[in-house]
């Protein structure tokens, strides 16, 4: 049907009332609210605003954090309103701020063109001009003859530029997005230009500019994260119809759901969320991290879903140059300068920047007058394309062809996975993408240090003067020492108690009662009693463990506590608090959404397939958790009871360890056997009943069975018809071994087939080192780690090993029998 031209003076009476509405407030505030739109010649200046309708999002201008410089963005009106600070989704003049002296003469003005501007007004020999700053891409609007324009934000965060006489989009900012992905957005690649809608990170916490890291839709539908516009270091995989391949946390449930759509030119990302899902934020982080957030009303905070890449120390470039980086740190602290470097730029690190990296304390004297100092446990597989490789057969020739240059910063020797191939690693220049890695899982990075340094002078320059003042005053410093010791006991002894347990909530039993509606939801049970769902007052999640058979008395019961408390890691079960009232006693961890890793590998309640990927990162995330118990605690924590029950899952799927507390804390020199089994049938090492002493390779047995499971998806011990037990590791190693079939023949049927039979391969290998009967031939935790993580080569075990008569199908009835009555006394 066709339509009849507004006239010229309806359309000046539509401009007047549209004048007219615009300048209403909504709310009573400190700032002007506008409403939605703001029509051809009117502008915003100061403090006004524009709302969405339903009052969702707010644009305006906005200085970040303690940053003296404005801009004009968009952000959560409903959050900005509780928090008190506002969460940006677009900014328009990321790259171009306002100054402060600026912005009393600065407008966001739409044309009568429909051109959308960010200008101020310079004062110039008793007249002003306007300049320019910032246009809505002004050369690439399509005019439309004879009409109106207005702009208008929506609800769902776009700003659109609109035509009045046909409702035509002249520009929106949906097709020009800064760090965030909105619902209704398209985010996607474009066929006929090669090109991509990229998102990219902020500078920094208070610099929106633009940041190191971005992320854009490939040809082939997959999201690829990357790192200074060039070095691509992480990809989402494509899209199986449900979610990414890597991001099966796509699937999380809630009120959103994501869709990939491919069209005549190309392809694109879109999501949704219904009319009550709260604040829901996809953003590209400073931290190079792609993150999912949603607003929780009752914390008044955002609660992240799902973070990419996870941990951190995947992000390429995380630490900036000379510096290195270590997951098992917290915060800013992640991050830390090499030996002999500082802090480039100290201000930018306070602020999470830390892409300016390190630089040298002193100066080098480039002569063999340097020295190094050694870095353990270096994970170099992200840094060796950038060294020098030389074939040397000594340690010595490695280090002083290092000290003959003076740009080499750092060298490390080492061998290839087949103790072969002998290389001298060196390193010229910058150093970027370093990484500490947990246990004896990395290898040793020597960085040089200047001869002058404080430290070396010491080991070098002895002369007599300084010895005589050095040992006055270690004589005075010893004295002073002691007399600090004693002060320091005697203060703590009436301090530690209201001390020791301050990172931990003592919860009331009545609280708790409440919380668990009188613990009727039961999750599961064991060994050290039931675990109960729970929710707190602010809606949190929580598990409540009722624990049974605890007799120590209050004071000692919350000093063990305390040492559990003091364990974290990212594949650990958090512990929230504790209660202790006369003899009750319950422990309160994080609620794990996903349940136990036991309910989806034997497919309990009809619970989910876990595919291959989702199966080799629980076995790496619990190898970690393992290898951090074991080697980085203060005392060695033996497990004790390692089986999918005890392997619970988060809303990502990412593996914890749960009851690891309650296992008996053991010296790392403890050698005496213990007087029974403890453990589940199943997964209990052989020296639970051959009297040999108990140490952490009794974890490293349990790890390999369960190992087994996850490959297979069953039970390894299954009592047949004929009274003997059916040993699943014995009947996969003859496949695989004895018949030569491929290892996808040993895998669950529910994957019909679909794995990495690299991946497989390997986990197949370290499951068969991990239950050899002598515990020397099974590998550390720490060792499973670098196999798993493909940083060390590993072979089959002896050829004969599933033969063993502890593995023999003739004697695996009586050793059933033998470790079911251990474990019961």
């Amino acid at each position: 049907m066709n339509s009849k031209p507004i006239p010229a003076a309806m359309l000046s009476v539509i401009a007047l009332i549209f004048s007219i509405l615009s300048f209403v407030p909504h709310h009573s505030c400190s700032a002007t609210s506008f409403a939605d739109t703001m029509l051809a010649g009117q502008s915003l200046t100061g403090n006004r605003t524009l709302v969405s309708k339903g009052g969702k999002f707010e644009l305006g201008f906005f200085t970040p954090g303690n940053s003296q410089k404005y801009y004009i963005g968009i952000w959560f009106k409903q959050v900005a309103s509780v928090q008190k600070k506002k969460t940006i989704v677009w900014v328009a003049n990321r790259n171009k701020p306002i100054s402060t002296t600026d912005l009393s003469s600065s407008e966001f003005k739409l044309l009568e063109d429909g051109q959308l501007v960010l200008f101020f007004m310079r004062a110039m020999n008793n007249y002003s001009s306007e300049v320019p700053i910032w246009s809505a891409n002004s050369t690439t609007l399509k005019r439309v003859l004879d009409s109106s324009f207005k702009v208008v934000l929506h609800d769902n965060g776009n700003l659109v530029v609109l035509s009045l006489s046909n409702g035509s989009i002249m520009w929106q900012s949906f097709d020009h997005p800064t760090n965030s992905f909105l619902p209704g957005a398209k985010v996607g690649y474009n066929n006929v230009t090669n090109t991509s809608q990229i998102l990219t990170s902020w500078r920094n916490s208070e610099d929106p500019s633009e940041g190191f890291y971005s992320v854009k839709v490939e040809p082939d539908g997959s999201i690829s994260f990357i790192w200074n516009r060039l070095q691509k270091f992480y990809n989402s995989g494509v899209w199986n119809g449900h979610y990414l391949s890597n991001f099966p946390e796509m699937q999380s449930g809630l009120q959103f759901s994501y869709d990939y759509r491919t069209y005549a030119n190309g392809s694109y990302f879109i999501y949704s969320v219904s009319d009550e899902t709260p604040p829901l934020h996809i953003f590209i982080d400073v931290s190079g991290q792609l993150k999912t957030a949603i607003w929780q009303s009752n914390t008044q905070d955002w609660i992240l879903v799902w973070t990419k890449p996870m941990p951190l120390c995947q992000v390429y470039g995380i630490c900036g140059a000379l510096s290195i980086c270590n997951d098992s740190n917290i915060g800013p602290s992640i991050c830390q300068c090499l030996p002999g470097f500082e802090k480039h730029n100290p201000k930018d690190w306070d602020l999470l920047d830390y892409s300016s990296g390190c630089v040298r304390n002193t100066s080098l004297w480039c002569g063999d007058k340097d020295d190094f100092q050694v870095m353990p446990n270096t994970d170099l597989s992200q840094i060796i394309t950038s060294a020098n490789v030389l074939v040397v057969d000594d340690a010595k020739k490695c280090k002083s062809t290092c000290l003959q240059n003076c740009s080499c910063n750092a060298y490390a020797y080492t061998t290839g996975g087949n103790n072969k191939n002998i290389r001298c690693l060196l390193w010229y220049g910058s150093i970027v993408n370093l990484k500490q890695v947990v246990g004896d899982t990395g290898v040793d990075l020597y960085i040089r240090l200047a001869a002058s340094e404080d430290h070396l002078l010491g080991s070098r320059k002895k002369f007599s003067t300084i010895a005589i003042v050095g040992a006055v005053l270690s004589g005075l410093t010893i004295f002073g020492g002691i007399a600090l010791v004693f002060l320091h006991r005697h203060s703590k002894r009436r301090s530690s108690e209201t001390q020791k347990y301050a990172f931990l909530t003592a919860f009331r039993f009545k609280d708790l009662k409440i919380a668990t509606k009188n613990f009727s939801d039961e999750l599961g049970s064991g060994g050290f009693g039931s675990v109960f769902k729970g929710m707190l007052p602010d809606s949190t999640a929580i598990a409540v463990k009722k624990l049974e058979g605890v007799t120590q008395e209050e004071k000692q019961f919350r000093r063990e506590v305390s040492t559990i408390g003091l364990i974290h890691h990212v594949n650990l079960v958090r512990l929230r608090g504790f209660c202790s009232e006369g003899a009750k006693r319950m422990l309160v961890y994080d609620f794990m959404p996903n349940g136990s890793l036991e309910k989806h590998l034997f497919r309990q309640n009809n619970s989910k397939i876990l595919n291959w990927p989702q199966r080799y990162q629980i076995a790496l995330g619990t190898a970690r958790g393992l290898a951090y118990l074991h080697d980085e605690c203060r005392d060695c924590i033996i497990h004790c009871d390692i089986k999918p029950e005890n392997i619970l899952l988060d809303a990502d799927f990412s593996p914890k360890i749960a009851d690891f507390g309650l296992a008996k804390l053991l010296g790392r020199e403890f050698s005496r056997v213990l007087t029974f089994a403890r453990g589940t049938v199943g997964y209990l090492a052989p020296e639970w009943t051959t009297g040999v002493s108990i140490t952490s390779k009794v974890d490293v047995y349990s790890y390999g069975m369960m190992l087994f499971e996850l490959i297979s998806g069953r039970t390894n011990l299954k009592q047949v018809n004929d009274g003997r037990v059916w040993f699943f590791p014995t009947w996969a190693a003859k496949k695989v071994l004895s018949e030569g079939q491929s290892v996808l023949s040993i895998l669950d049927d529910n994957l019909d087939g679909v794995a990495s039979i690299e991946e497989l391969d390997r986990a197949f290998k370290v499951a068969s080192w991990c239950i050899q009967e002598d515990e020397t031939q099974r590998p550390s935790m720490g060792r499973v780690v670098q196999i798993l993580e493909g940083l060390l080569d590993v072979n089959h075990p002896p050829n004969d090993w599933y033969l063993h008569p502890l593995m023999a199908s003739e004697e695996t009835s009586g050793f059933f029998s033998k470790i079911t009555s251990k474990a019961t006394e």
